[in-house]
């Protein structure tokens, strides 16, 4: 009898150790993951953290800037979970195709071309691109002063799209790197004439750094971020997203998120 009582009490013991175990199988989110707690769906979202004030890693290597906020800000109206993945802009769209991502927020501007294969959200932020050079280049002042220069672009970006449109026009020479901060020291550095970038990326990158750059002339052109989901799929998350995008204009949310990073 006292052997089946003790048998008894070890296998509740084993059940109670079960339930209270953790699981240790999924990596521990950076600060920048809404929390898996509240009950909503969690979604992907596809980030470039080398392109700030939209999106970029801290000191304490956490996710911060205007599209992580507004994201996670979205989600939080809405009620659904979102996880961050951090990759190269260029990777964005190939990996909402392969499924490997949920919704895209990474400045992506809007254009008819990634229109046929992502769908956008209502328009969340007015760019442009923009020319920049060294301080003291007083030699290039609109793009007619580009022949047999060099121009450096990001990979997947409009600028290198713009650039590759025009270069039989101005008789450019063009180099593609994979992020911003690359290109910014291709120019401060005297290996390449200018860049393109957009506008607010480099006003906010020549505030806050030291770097040797001025911006050239007027905006090449004028654009809008969205937000995106691979075409004909995710409608109710678009709609979510949509939703929540008006409701954080209307509250004033929005406006708080950009003059966090931005001053007009």
């Amino acid at each position: 009898m006292k052997g089946f009582k003790f048998l008894l009490t070890l296998a509740v013991l084993v059940l109670f150790i079960a339930a209270c175990g953790t699981d240790d199988g999924g990596a521990s989110e950076k600060e920048g993951s809404t929390g898996e707690d509240s009950g909503g769906q969690t979604y992907t979202v596809g980030i470039d953290t080398t392109y700030p004030p939209f999106e970029f890693e801290d000191s304490s290597g956490n996710y911060k800037g205007i599209d992580v906020d507004l994201i996670r800000a979205i989600a939080e109206n809405q009620g659904f979970e979102v996880k961050l993945e951090p990759m190269d802009f260029g990777g964005i769209i190939p990996a909402l195709q392969a499924g490997q991502l949920d919704v895209a927020i990474a400045g992506m501007s809007i254009t008819d071309e990634r229109k046929k294969i992502v769908d956008f959200s209502e328009p969340y932020f007015e760019a442009g691109l923009t020319l920049v050079s060294q301080k003291g280049n007083n030699e290039i002042k609109t793009l007619e002063d580009l022949k047999g220069k060099t121009v450096v672009v990001k990979s997947g970006t409009t600028g290198a799209q713009f650039a590759q449109d025009n270069k039989d026009k101005y008789e450019y020479e063009i180099t593609v790197l994979e992020d911003s901060p690359s290109m910014f020291q291709e120019v401060s550095n005297g290996n390449a004439d200018v860049l393109i970038e957009d506008y607010p990326v480099i006003v906010y990158a020549i505030a806050e750094s030291n770097l040797d750059l001025k911006i050239v002339g007027d905006r090449l052109n004028g654009d809008h971020y969205g937000i995106a989901v691979l075409k004909g799929e995710h409608a109710d998350l678009l709609d979510m997203i949509n939703t929540g995008l008006q409701e954080l204009k209307d509250s004033g949310k929005y406006d708080e998120i950009l003059n966090t990073y931005i001053s007009e």
